[in-house]
């Protein structure tokens, strides 16, 4: 006999995808002092307190931080006003804050502040970093302000504006602000939606530029399309803001900055995941922020790689997310370990990254851990707190706000305390001189001073040797450059040349290029000079048709090389200079070529993030079922812009090879990408022939925008709603009549048919819904699909492995034997397992989040929601009582 609980868990079995998380503590422990504590994995001898829950109390969804001089924490509602609390000391039994809304500006004024999403209080000032639009409630647009209590009563009443910022910021406008090493300035952080401003000195030498001659493909759905370089960027100011020096750009977006010990600084940008499967993805990198670096952000499909000289690359690749704080450990309570590691939080998946940098040559090595993980845990800002603890935040987009507090409750080696210096290298010290020519406008001896430097074998010495010589006058380098005999020293040298020279030194640059012995370079500056040549291609013009022939003669013998990195380049410049060889030869490759093994490798692991969040974690499944070849797909691209050398052979293979392209499973970018490489090859066929190549490749499986395959003829239209068990419900006393093949489509487009089985058509990974309508009711239907997490059927629990090193694994557990557990992570492909030594298990636990998303319905209006109830009910069939009038 059913049981009210076995009743749902039964209906849990049947609607959700069978694979479920929590983040919570170790299984012994079933007591936690907050409900919301429950969730929070930490490391040993670390605990946790529940601070404040800003959304409990209408104040918003919280997402920057900062502490003032008498210890109050200060935090921003995303979308609101600014607040001040007095916290309760660590371990007090009442943890209930003094919470009180800023009075900002005076009746006189009638000012208001808040929107802000960075937040610093520096110099007796609060910074506020305002990311809006003005209208009647706040006032106050996009830009950085100073807030000052000019009479002394506690509040800030004198406003003023530092810079109005421009452009269309939104998630990717400014963020936060960070005080210098020395005490004496600010630096702060903008995503790549906000126009560099007018600076007073630039780091970078301003010459930016695309400098790309991919055939350029803007990413289909209009992100970011006409955001162009430098994209996001650092800057550093005085006090009152007069001065402004550009620091580093070339970051998508990038939220926040922090110092280390030695005055190093560092961001974690994030990833554009719309670009997943793509050549041109890169994953959520931790950066070191020198003077005047280039991190190569580009729109679309023309970002960088980071194998280019002419920026730099990441120190670490964490992997996909949304990446938010960073802030080192100084002045923690925490062991040394942890005093010196720089936390990265990721909103998406709810992680705090512990990263440990080592110094190496002139930058760092880098490794991680996870130190603190939740489900859902959208992390949003942090700081160390002045009582030594860890205060972190979770909001933003309008999701539930929490403030916790971290600290450790172990003890530590106090004598550690206060000892910063950290044993850098020589390469640091020289790096460092090198910087010094960054700045202060042109110095005498610098170009003899820097020049030595061009040929060092660590890329950060290269690159700030680089650009210390491109803020010399160029007429004090340039004849140096054109004669200069070392290939590492010339490449270097010419870069700076094409970046700052006249459009008119292009024969003698090329000249100097094609006089090196390329065969005897090794790859590395093989590609690097290719980069110079494709510079100078893209700033300079197409040279001569003797030159590109001496081009084609250096390059072309040299393609393929079997270094997938120097291909690339090696077959864009060949198409670019219409090498007539250049398309068959990259057509061969289409179906030859194979990804590198260790492509893109990150700190974690795809398959880890699955299931520690339901919306995005159905989408990364999806994708990793069925990888695009990413070669592959660079050289398809590449011969989207070929002119030249094509044959009727060569047209076939090439177009047959998109139509099977579009089977893959990418970001939502993907088959737009796809589709705009088809159509740039297709205006390049002769009109007779149009609809022949057209239909081969693969223009009949599209929408008609181009962005999506043709699943279905019939999508929700809505307009849909946040739909509420009663609501729903209350729609559900007549079915008769209702429309089958829509209510099929409906099944389709809320996902259903991607996990479950109806009628012996759909995915496998959940329970066959087939026979539903005849066991449950549709109240009991609705509430596990709009309430997912209500009751997890242990049958159908994932686990949350704890591991020795304090990382944490998840997925559904298949079978163990003495040795190993066997574990599913991805419902798209749960046949691929991945064993777990039992020996690097501390602990394990069944997870009560369902990996279902909730809200899949709220797409449908009233009509598609009874359709789709009709079609769940009736199990398919159109026989069904339900449709019977």
């Amino acid at each position: 006999m059913y049981t009210k609980n076995s009743i749902l868990k039964s209906i849990t079995i049947l609607l959700t995808l069978g694979l479920v998380f929590s983040c919570g503590k170790k299984e012994e422990d079933n007591t936690p002092l907050h409900p919301k504590l429950a969730k929070l994995k930490l490391p040993e001898g670390f605990v946790a307190e529940h601070i404040y829950s800003p959304g409990e109390n209408d104040q918003g969804s919280w997402v920057g931080v900062t502490f003032d001089e008498k210890g109050r924490m200060i935090a921003t509602d995303q979308y609101g006003a600014i607040y001040r609390l007095e916290i309760p000391e660590i371990g007090a039994e009442d943890l209930t804050p003094r919470v009180e809304k800023l009075k900002v500006g005076t009746d006189e004024t009638k000012l208001g502040m808040g929107f802000a999403q960075g937040v610093l209080y520096a110099f007796n000032s609060l910074y506020v970093m305002v990311n809006h639009n003005a209208n009647d409630a706040f006032d106050k647009g996009t830009g950085l302000y100073r807030l000052q209590d000019s009479n002394g009563d506690d509040q800030y009443d004198k406003i003023t504006l530092i810079k109005s910022l421009q452009g269309e910021p939104g998630e990717h406008g400014p963020h936060s602000m960070v005080v210098s090493p020395d005490g004496q300035s600010i630096y702060l952080v903008a995503g790549n939606h906000v126009d560099v401003p007018e600076m007073d000195a630039y780091r970078l030498p301003r010459v930016w530029d695309e400098d790309n001659i991919f055939p350029l493909i803007k990413d289909p759905r209009g992100h970011a399309n006409n955001r162009m370089a430098p994209g996001g960027w650092i800057a550093k100011i005085d006090p009152e803001g007069k001065n402004w020096e550009l620091i580093s750009a070339g970051f998508r977006n990038a939220y926040d900055i922090a110092f280390n010990e030695a005055g190093d600084l560092f961001t974690y940008d994030s990833d554009m995941e719309w670009d997943f499967g793509m050549p041109w993805y890169r994953p959520t990198r931790i950066c070191h922020v020198t003077s005047g670096s280039e991190f190569g952000w580009r729109t679309g499909n023309h970002k960088w790689s980071p194998e280019y000289p002419d920026n730099l690359p990441a120190i670490l690749n964490i992997g996909q997310g949304s990446p938010t704080n960073v802030m080192f450990g100084t002045g923690s309570n925490f062991p040394e370990k942890y005093r010196k590691a720089l936390f990265a939080f990721d909103w998406s998946f709810g992680i705090i990254y512990a990263v440990f940098l080592d110094p190496s040559g002139a930058t760092y090595t880098a490794t991680a851990e996870e130190f603190i993980s939740g489900s859902p845990l959208p992390l949003t800002d942090g700081a160390i707190g002045p009582d030594g603890a860890m205060y972190f935040m979770t909001g933003g987009r309008r999701l539930e706000s929490d403030v916790y507090r971290v600290y450790y409750a172990g003890k530590t080696d106090d004598s550690e305390k206060g000892k910063t210096a950290i044993n850098l290298p020589e390469a640091h010290q020289t790096r460092r001189m090198l910087e010094a020519f960054h700045s202060g406008g042109p110095k005498a001896g610098a170009v003899e001073a820097a020049w030595p430097y061009l040929k060092d074998e660590d890329r950060f010495i290269q690159y700030a040797a680089r650009i210390a010589i491109e803020h010399q006058p160029v007429n004090e380098w340039k004849e140096k450059a054109l004669n200069e005999k070392e290939p590492k020293a010339l490449i270097q040298s010419m870069i700076a040349l094409v970046r700052l020279g006249d459009k008119n030194l292009q024969p003698r640059i090329l000249e100097a290029l094609a006089a090196v012995d390329f065969r005897q370079l090794p790859p590395s500056d093989q590609l690097h000079l290719v980069r110079v040549v494709e510079l100078s291609l893209f700033r300079q013009g197409m040279p001569s048709p003797a030159m590109k022939e001496q081009l084609a003669e250096m390059l072309n013998p040299r393609f393929p090389s079997g270094n997938n990195n120097l291909d690339r380049s090696l077959s864009k410049v060949l198409v670019h200079i219409e090498d007539t060889e250049a398309v068959e030869k990259i057509v061969a490759q289409l179906r030859l070529a194979k990804d590198d093994s260790d492509y893109q490798k990150t700190f974690t692991s795809s398959s880890d993030l699955i299931l520690r969040n339901p919306q995005y974690g159905l989408d990364i499944a999806d994708m990793l079922a069925n990888v695009p070849p990413a070669q592959q797909t660079y050289y398809a691209t590449v011969l989207g812009g070929a002119k030249v050398g094509w044959t009727p052979e060569l047209r076939e293979a090439y177009f047959t090879w998109i139509h099977d392209a579009f089977q893959y499973k990418g970001g939502r970018s993907y088959v737009g990408f796809i589709d705009r490489a088809r159509k740039m090859a297709l205006n390049k066929v002769n009109p007779t022939e149009f609809d022949q190549y057209n239909e081969m490749s693969g223009a009949s499986l599209l929408t008609g925008s181009g962005n999506d395959l043709a699943v279905s003829d019939i999508q929700p239209q809505g307009p849909g709603r946040n739909w509420k068990v009663d609501e729903a419900l209350a729609l559900m006393d007549d079915l008769k009549g209702r429309d089958l093949v829509k209510g099929k489509a409906m099944y389709a487009a809320t996902l259903c048919q991607s996990c479950h089985t109806m009628q012996g058509e759909g995915g496998v990974v959940g329970p066959d819904l087939t026979q539903l309508g005849t066991r449950f009711s549709p109240k009991d239907i609705l509430e596990s699909t709009i309430n997912p997490n209500a009751v997890i059927s242990d049958q159908y629990a994932a686990t949350i492995f704890y591991m020795r090193d304090g990382s944490s694994i998840l997925g559904k557990l298949t079978n163990e034997d003495k040795d190993k557990y066997y574990i599913s992570q991805n419902p798209f492909d749960p046949q691929n397992l991945r064993e777990i030594p039992k020996k690097e298990v501390n602990s394990k636990k069944l997870s009560d989040i369902s990996v279902m998303m909730p809200g899949l319905i709220n797409r449908l209006n009233e009509e598609e929601l009874k359709d789709l109830m009709a079609y769940l009910i009736s199990g398919g069939n159109p026989n069904h009582e339900v449709y019977r009038e």
